[in-house]
């Protein structure tokens, strides 16, 4: 089950965490791995533990911000299979400590560089009337977290994009799901952690708000992107996956 064979995807923000968790994760199912990052080290880093697996992975520098840029790598990449849209930057704070600049930096990222990249590979995918888009929201797109005004607002329009991509294109064949976890132990949670006043204090109250009193870690994460992935979930598009030890139950 939940064969890659023969399969071209590309992840972006693999250069770590949960991206290059998914990467190494579709290498080892058999996928050749477009791994996209603007971080040329941590991608090539990426790259490496691949091939050293006996995987096969190919890295190209991509800032999803960039129109022309996303058009180059859509160029060498070729169709898709499988796009999984990991690339995401974060924010703490309230309102109030949320400037119209920090909101436009997420946004930029998190949203439409989701779109752009999404829009500039699908028209391939629909033409061969098959393919499976990944997008990395948060259970912050499902329900609120505090001190987190820029993040939430857009990963609730990830999940929003993702559900109203399914409902125009999956009737052509393309599949589209958007994966919502809890606090993972990645470098961009660590980064987050740091601007607290009190980072300890910050890394228990984290911890917490998750029934397994822990944070998740980017392989099982990497184990829902490799289901949706799959030709098993065929009948699965248009869903938000949750991934996050009851929070959103009421945790």
């Amino acid at each position: 089950m939940f064969s890659l064979k023969q399969k071209n995807s590309l992840v972006t923000g693999a250069g770590s965490g949960i991206g290059s968790a998914i990467a190494r994760a579709f290498a080892e199912a058999g996928a050749h791995v477009w791994v996209a990052d603007l971080d040329a080290t941590g991608g090539s880093a990426t790259v490496g533990q691949i091939q050293a697996a006996g995987g096969q992975a190919e890295f190209v520098k991509l800032d999803v911000t960039d129109e022309a840029d996303i058009a180059a790598v859509a160029a060498r990449c070729g169709v898709l299979d499988i796009l999984v849209n990991n690339a995401g930057i974060g924010h703490v704070g309230s309102m109030l400590a949320t400037s119209a600049s920090d909101l436009d930096r997420l946004y930029a990222v998190n949203v439409r560089g989701l779109f752009s990249v999404t829009k500039a590979f699908l028209p391939a995918m629909l033409e061969r009337g098959r393919g499976s888009v990944i997008n990395l929201a948060s259970v912050g797109g499902v329900v609120a977290v505090r001190d987190r005004c820029a993040y939430v607002t857009t990963k609730f329009a990830v999940v929003g994009l993702t559900k109203s991509l399914a409902l125009d294109h999956s009737p052509a064949g393309v599949r589209f799901n958007a994966i919502c976890p809890c606090r993972v132990e990645t470098p961009f949670v660590q980064s987050r952690i740091a601007e607290y006043a009190d980072p300890a204090l910050a890394r228990k109250q984290m911890e917490s708000t998750q029934l397994a009193g822990r944070m998740a870690r980017p392989e099982e994460i990497a184990a829902a992107a490799l289901y949706l992935a799959s030709d098993e979930a065929a009948m699965v598009t248009g869903s938000t996956l949750m991934i996050d030890s009851g929070w959103s139950a009421g945790k």
